[in-house]
């Protein structure tokens, strides 16, 4: 099982206070998880500030854009792979600029690109970006997909769908990897849907999903793909967590409270973890003792999960955070990789 941490691209405010992901600190992160051993790092996409931010804090937050931040990462780092967890494409209407954007960076990394996609947690943002738009989030993310590997795979391409369209375009260099790793981003059924029937999909990343819940959906989406002529074993599971290693579980539970994280949490409650209302975070996220996360993390290992994708630690300040990634790192991945 791969493990791989999460990247503070556009959490300021979010699922950190304010200040905190500075440039220097991005860099100083996807550098201690390269030296810790970690896969990737995994960043997110945000374009403007939520409401619910705007409120709490008297300053807005700093959202980076993570391709333009990757190519940073990329330069000051060897071997860590870095990926979109996730890129938004609603929010991204011109295709061919991102497919030339994301094609570079693959070549200019050595090939070290891997890209989630998805709707975006919050619609208000779409709606700043686009308003009054009519669109369906989830059928432009299937199509904008399709509208990429068109041209990732074809000499010169030619798209004509509902929400995106070129013509005559020959996007070269390709990128850098034979297939680009693309996977979809999101808890919805249609997601595990879209994994299941795109053959340009590799995996798929559900967030703070329950385990009892995931090994069902895997079982749904091996089952789909094999009616698809896919092998489903080729499918990355790779959902995302939220953690903080203390040295009992009760610590570790009063700690996780005290974080933005959990704000963050009880804030997705009413959107994409909305059904989670009533559960305890602290039981469906790798939150304890050593002991407490591995055992979790197994039986996460035990319902398909090929990769704990872009795991958040929960911290209140960049020190914080390096600590928990490494004891992490030295007390729970060498028993579950």
């Amino acid at each position: 099982m791969l493990v791989s941490a999460g990247l503070p691209t556009g959490m300021e405010g979010l699922t950190y206070p304010i200040p905190f992901s500075s440039p220097e600190s991005v860099i100083k992160i996807a550098q201690q998880a390269e030296r810790l051993g970690y896969h990737s790092v995994w960043g997110n996409d945000h374009m403007t500030t939520q409401h619910y931010v705007r409120d709490e804090f008297p300053v807005p937050p700093r959202f980076w854009e993570p391709l333009v931040t990757y190519a940073f990462v990329a330069a000051a780092t060897k071997t860590l792979r870095f990926g979109t967890g996730i890129l938004v494409l609603p929010m991204r209407r011109d295709i061919v600029v991102l497919a030339k954007q994301i094609a570079t960076l693959d070549h200019f990394s050595g090939g070290r690109l891997e890209i989630g996609v998805g709707v975006g947690a919050y619609r208000e943002e779409f709606e700043a970006l686009w308003p009054d738009s009519k669109a369906h989030r989830g059928d432009m993310v299937e199509e904008g997909v399709d509208a990429l590997n068109k041209m990732f795979t074809e000499r010169v391409a030619s798209f004509e769908g509902k929400y995106y369209k070129y013509r005559d375009v020959e996007l070269f260099p390709k990128p850098l990897q034979a297939k680009l790793p693309i996977y979809f981003g999101g808890n919805n059924a249609n997601h595990i849907r879209r994994v299941a029937e795109s053959d340009a999909a590799v995996g798929w990343i559900p967030a703070g999903m329950e385990t009892e819940r995931l090994a069902e959906n895997v079982k749904q989406l091996h089952d789909m793909a094999a009616a698809k002529g896919r092998d489903p074993s080729k499918i990355e599971i790779a959902p995302q967590y939220i953690v903080h290693v203390g040295k009992t579980r009760e610590q570790a539970v009063a700690r996780f409270h005290q974080s933005q994280m959990y704000q963050h949490l009880v804030s997705l409650s009413k959107s994409t973890l909305k059904e989670q209302a009533n559960k305890k975070m602290e039981d469906i996220n790798l939150v304890g003792s050593v002991d407490d996360v591995v055992e979790k993390a197994l039986k996460l290992r035990a319902a398909g999960v090929t990769h704990l994708l872009g795991l958040y630690f929960a911290a209140n300040d960049v020190q914080e955070l390096l600590d928990q990634m490494q004891l992490f790192a030295e007390s729970v991945m060498p028993k579950i990789v």
